[in-house]
């Protein structure tokens, strides 16, 4: 078994017309026990960008931490929030640094720009980036969310039929 499946869990987002939607289990367990059913994780980086971590709930947890601390400081010298794109690109820098001992976990990014333009990105452990336009998963089911998503998504879904979608 590999370590990132320890506490299982998974992280899934879709891109729809002008909208994204993002999911996650909220079950946080240690091999086949379960501990919690209400762990979030997907956290809401600022208006326009949310980051999903599945994977080693301790690594989720540092991870994220050292993620805010960057992003304030972001935000300090630019005077500005984070935009998706660059929300990736730090991401995939801070995995990185890490190689020779990494996270294990892997990130989702959604966002979208102030012209309704979505942008995905997952990465794995050492930041290696997979941008698509239609639809991401990562986690210890990510095969099976793989095939429905391939099955239930269609290109300029609305928002209420993109919850539904992803709901599924």
């Amino acid at each position: 078994m590999s370590i990132t499946e320890y506490n299982g869990g998974a992280v899934c987002a879709m891109a729809g017309k002008n909208c994204f939607a993002i999911a996650s289990d909220m079950r946080l367990g240690e091999q086949f026990k379960t501990i919690s059913m209400n762990v979030p994780k997907v956290h809401v980086i600022n208006d326009k960008c949310v980051v999903g971590l599945s994977g080693l709930r301790s690594d989720q947890q540092t991870f994220l931490s050292n993620l805010q601390f960057r992003l304030n400081m972001y935000k300090l010298r630019e005077e500005r929030e984070i935009a998706g794109p660059s929300l990736a690109a730090l991401v995939e820098s801070m995995l990185y640094e890490k190689r020779f001992g990494p996270y294990f976990m892997e990130p989702v990014i959604a966002s979208m720009d102030n012209n309704g333009k979505v942008f995905l990105c997952a990465t794995d452990l050492i930041g290696a980036p997979c941008e698509p336009e239609d639809y991401v998963c990562t986690g210890t089911c990510a095969d099976s969310l793989n095939g429905m998503c391939m099955a239930l998504w269609r290109p300029d879904m609305e928002p209420e039929e993109l919850f539904e979608t992803i709901s599924q």
